[in-house]
């Protein structure tokens, strides 16, 4: 009898603590954040504003490679293998992205493409007069520099997010919509500071500001590079200097990433303003996230379009 009172005592101390365990073990799983892999810094910051401390991001590109020729490197490998989503800009950008997964063996893993439903625009040949060989099949993918489709690339990465993980629905909800009202301000404000100047028309050093031409009621002119990393043919730069002077093209928007010495020359020649911008979050000193690179550009923009 002793011997059974004692034996029913001890179960009855074990129990709570084989159930502490189990809570605890819950509790951990719960605290574990999602896990989220994205090709562009872009996209990293949008993730982070939906999910704060309930996400862990992984950007594989740091914003100053090239989307179109980047190399997985073994890293990026494990951070998929881990992930439960991974977004992508798409529209032709970063055709490598299909291979990493496949090598990656992530059953589990969703791939979001947040250029859905957004009308892309064909790249064609520029006004200067010489073809655009860095044309894409789909249409151009810099979807992003335009706030209106960045609002709706948001609203996938939220409904991706809030698939994923449905305890913290509340929680991306609000920040999705707290975000996109902050988007449309900033998107009002910009729009009114280009809004009164005369002179709309800019040459580009790189094809990737249709979208935000469009937005800003901007006409591109022409472009430098014709080529992806490769240098204009003097040919084409006499044909740029002509358009320049003949449309009184004041401003040429350049890359922070990019060799400016054709920008400079081409300024030197007709005294147009080089306005340096930045296509990526970070990718200049206050522009951390998309809304300050946003702010920064059209100020630039702004100020250089101002001044001639």
């Amino acid at each position: 009898m002793f011997r059974l009172i004692v034996l029913t005592l001890l179960l009855a101390f074990a129990m709570p603590c084989e159930w502490s365990s189990s809570a605890i073990a819950s509790a951990a799983s719960a605290a574990e954040p999602l896990r989220v892999v994205v090709t562009l810094p872009v996209l990293k910051d949008w993730v982070q504003q939906i999910g704060g401390s309930y996400v862990h991001v992984t950007s594989l590109m740091t914003g100053y490679e090239s989307e179109h020729t980047y190399s997985p490197k073994p890293s990026d490998l494990v951070a998929v293998r881990k992930a439960a989503l991974l977004f992508e800009v798409g529209a032709g950008l970063e055709v490598w992205v299909s291979s990493l997964v496949k090598n990656a063996g992530n059953g589990s893993l969703r791939v979001v493409t947040t250029s859905k439903d957004i009308e892309l625009i064909r790249d064609h040949p520029q006004s200067a007069g010489t073809l655009h060989s860095h044309e894409h099949a789909a249409g151009n993918p810099h979807v992003w520099l335009d706030p209106a489709a960045a609002a709706t690339m948001v609203r996938h990465i939220s409904e991706a997010m809030v698939a994923a993980d449905p305890p913290h629905a509340i929680d991306y909800r609000t920040n999705t919509a707290a975000y996109l009202q902050a988007l449309a301000r900033v998107q009002d404000e910009s729009l009114a500071l280009l809004r009164s100047l005369p002179n709309r028309a800019v040459i580009v050093h790189h094809p990737a500001w249709p979208y935000f031409a469009r937005r800003y009621d901007l006409h591109i002119a022409g472009t430098i590079q014709t080529q992806p990393g490769g240098e204009p043919s003097a040919r084409h730069l006499h044909t740029l200097i002509e358009t320049i002077k003949r449309d009184h093209v004041r401003v040429i928007i350049s890359e922070v990433q990019l060799n400016q010495k054709v920008p400079q020359l081409l300024a030197r020649e007709t005294g147009a303003r080089i306005a340096v911008l930045t296509t990526l979050p970070g990718g200049l000193p206050g522009t951390e996230t998309y809304l300050d690179m946003l702010r920064y550009n059209v100020l630039q923009l702004a100020q250089a379009l101002e001044q001639t």
